[in-house]
């Protein structure tokens, strides 16, 4: 299976107020690229500098949404799925973003790691930083790229366990 592990930070509590992505993408069971971008949202104001040390002063002068758009989409081709911690959140912010700009949201199923970490791995409370607790999985905590890439790891342990493959 082929998938992209993607997470947002925002800048603020509307959802097109991306000021960060991590993009992990997973070809045949191994991660295959990394990347993570710094976004300039639509607006100036940030609330949540102080959960993922993001500020306007970090962003102002990154491309917007818009701009980045054909290097993120670019990790969308070919993928079975895409998987986010708290997939709602993440397919929230990327459609916003998208609508925001006039772009068209890919049309891929979303997974989500908090659901699959409670469910097939059985893992309570299925935080990010728990689950990666539990399963070894090194995390700077919302750093974008890092959050992605444990997400991914997170996927790929699910999808060993689904297949009968304990790791």
């Amino acid at each position: 299976m082929n998938f992209l592990a993607i997470d947002f930070e925002t800048a603020n509590r509307y959802p097109n107020s991306a000021c960060s992505v991590g993009l992990v993408r997973v070809t045949d069971g191994t991660i295959s690229k990394k990347k993570t971008f710094l976004i300039k949202p639509p607006y100036e104001y940030f609330e949540f500098t102080h959960i993922h040390n993001i500020s306007w002063s970090d962003v102002k002068k990154k491309p917007t949404f818009k701009e980045l758009w054909p290097k993120l989409e670019a990790f969308f081709a070919g993928v079975d799925f895409v998987v986010a911690h708290n997939a709602p959140f993440d397919r929230r912010v990327l459609e916003n973003c998208c609508s925001t700009y006039g772009i068209a949201a890919p049309d891929v199923e979303f997974r989500c790691t908090v659901r699959l970490s409670r469910s097939v791995l059985k893992i309570k409370p299925a935080n990010l930083a728990n689950v990666c607790r539990e399963l070894f999985i090194p995390l700077e905590h919302h750093e974008a790229g890092s959050d992605a890439e444990a997400c991914a790891r997170i996927m790929i342990e699910v999808l060993q366990r689904q297949s009968g493959r304990e790791t």
